[in-house]
């Protein structure tokens, strides 16, 4: 089983930015948790701050992984062009995010990706994204 694990923007600052929301641990450090849990998977883990990077990276597994988990972090509230690279493929997607969002910004309750994901795993720090790679299992 192939699944790639994706993160937005600012993502690659986690244990450094808002620890109060997003903790002190980086995402490597986390990553390195989830494949030796998750041993008889291949994991993958990609990031970018670029829209049209994660829109391609989507675009490029999308129709031989497994499945996709996915944090399109800001993205996820602003870019329809996500959740049509979403849509468009045949790879399932869980939306996923550290933060209960709906609990933040206004803005943060909307989601283009919701509507064409799998599931949505929200507020469960880190660990939402374990939660997601257990539903593909």
């Amino acid at each position: 089983m192939k699944i790639l694990v994706i993160n937005g923007p600012n993502l690659n600052l986690l244990g450094k930015r808002e620890p109060e929301i997003y903790g002190s641990q980086t995402f490597e450090t986390y990553f390195t948790t989830l494949q030796f849990k998750f041993k008889e998977v291949e994991l993958e883990y990609f990031q970018s701050n670029i829209e049209g990077e994660l829109i391609g990276k989507i675009q490029d597994v999308g129709f031989s992984y497994d499945g996709i988990v996915l944090n399109a972090a800001a993205y996820t509230h602003t870019s329809v062009g996500i959740g049509d690279a979403v849509k468009a493929i045949t790879t399932p997607v869980i939306e996923v995010h550290i933060s209960n969002t709906h609990q933040r910004e206004e803005f943060r309750h909307v989601s283009y990706i919701s509507p064409v994901a799998k599931g949505v795993i929200l507020g469960f720090g880190l660990q939402s994204y374990d939660l997601a790679i257990q539903s593909f299992l």
